[in-house]
């Protein structure tokens, strides 16, 4: 009796100091379907390679608006050790300090280049981007073979595109439109770029009345003249992928994420994707790089088990399977030679061109910059404003400019 209670002593002492060696490293990130995806990844690919260095991770998911919760939580220091950090508010993140600076501490060479610099302010890398979207013209393979017109394709410049969408809506009539136009800087800023323009100039400033702004905010306004262009809300949808849906729309702007909505809600729609079409001036194509990053808490007391975790979290293989599951468009430059990228079904080719719009022409994050998303108001408000008609362009672009000076002077 007195041996076995030796024994039991014995092993809860060891029991005792093998969980005074664990550590835990906790997690944030979006809630809705990120759970189970991250779940999934952690239990195949991050607990396994952790096991041996007695590192357990839990993923806590925060729920409502992000942004605010991870910004109070971070404040409050209960903030995982890892998390998410959207690249359009980073700029609200790298101000409080609280986001430790990776230089030195991963290797970012393996990351495609442009994603690494909308992480990077200052010199300093903030975040690895564990996925990403850019933007493409999807099209409807109908609408095109029955107006007898060439569908769009890598070699279009703004002119061309807009020559072929008003030969469809000259071909199909009323009822048809060649193109959706979302009024949002998300869908109109990357024409702004392949025109030349910058979001913040000198002192972080933003200049609406720059003529390379003007050309492609009067060019995609200028889509809508003849009803060439329709506005999501005039047909009853609220994104550009249900303007696609209805078989009445010839092309949308968007990202990957229309792959996966079209197979639930049009599955006998025959499409195909192109690259956005280049500045017919400057010869480049713009793009946005919507993306989110793995951080690390710059107060973490586990900064080396954190730093293990982001590292698998962005590993080959994690992003290998997010490849194969549809799920995003990983962030690694290798696998642009992936077997997957050559596949000839439409998902797969939209997936390609995705890929490829992030090294393609002149390429920038979806960022706000220090002011948040308040930033893009005035322009959605101006494009808004010009497609529904209530104002030229030039009142527009006035209206928001003084919009954006009283924001940026606060």
């Amino acid at each position: 009796m007195k041996r076995t209670t030796c024994l039991s002593v014995l092993a809860l002492t060891l029991l005792g100091q093998s969980a005074l060696a664990q550590t835990t490293i906790k997690i944030n990130g979006y809630a809705g379907q990120d759970p189970a995806i991250v779940g999934d990844l952690i239990n195949r690919f991050v607990k396994p390679a952790l096991a041996k260095d007695k590192i357990t991770v839990t993923y806590e998911p925060l729920q409502g608006d992000y942004n605010q919760q991870l910004t109070t939580q971070l404040a409050s220091g209960t903030a995982g050790d890892v998390f998410y950090l959207p690249a359009e508010t980073l700029d609200t993140y790298v101000a409080t300090g609280k986001i430790l600076p990776l230089n030195g501490l991963v290797n970012t060479s393996p990351f495609i280049k442009s994603l690494n610099t909308t992480f990077t302010r200052n010199g300093r890398l903030y975040g690895i981007a564990k996925d990403f979207n850019t933007l493409t013209l999807v099209y409807n393979k109908d609408l095109f073979d029955e107006a007898k017109v060439a569908y769009p394709d890598n070699n279009d410049t703004w002119t061309t595109l807009q020559t072929k969408l008003t030969n469809v809506k000259k071909a199909l009539g009323n009822d048809y439109y060649g193109i959706c136009l979302a009024p949002d800087y998300a869908r109109m800023g990357q024409f702004a770029f392949s025109a030349g323009w910058k979001p913040f100039g000198a002192g972080g400033k933003t200049n609406l009345l720059d003529p390379a702004f003007q050309s492609a905010f009067n060019f995609f306004t200028g889509l809508a003249k003849d009803k060439v262009g329709v506005q999501p809300s005039e047909i009853s949808q609220d994104w550009s992928g249900g303007c696609l849906k209805t078989g009445k729309v010839a092309v949308a702007i968007e990202g990957n994420w229309i792959v996966g909505f079209l197979k639930d809600n049009a599955p006998n729609l025959k499409y195909g994707t192109a690259l956005m079409p280049k500045n017919p001036t400057t010869g480049k194509r713009g793009n946005f790089l919507y993306t989110v990053g793995w951080a690390i808490n710059a107060g973490t007391k586990n900064k080396a088990a954190a730093l293990k975790v982001l590292n698998l979290l962005t590993s080959p293989q994690v992003q290998q399977y997010v490849l194969e599951q549809g799920l995003a468009i990983p962030s690694r430059t290798a696998l642009s030679n992936n077997a997957y990228f050559k596949k000839t079904d439409p998902g797969a080719q939209n997936s390609a061109a995705v890929f490829q719009g992030a090294s393609d022409g002149t390429v920038n994050g979806y960022t706000f910059g220090p002011k948040g998303p308040d930033w893009g108001k005035p322009i959605n408000a101006a494009l808004a404003a010009v497609l529904s008609g209530q104002q030229s362009a030039a009142d527009a672009l006035k209206k928001a400019q003084a919009d954006m000076n009283a924001l940026q002077s606060r």
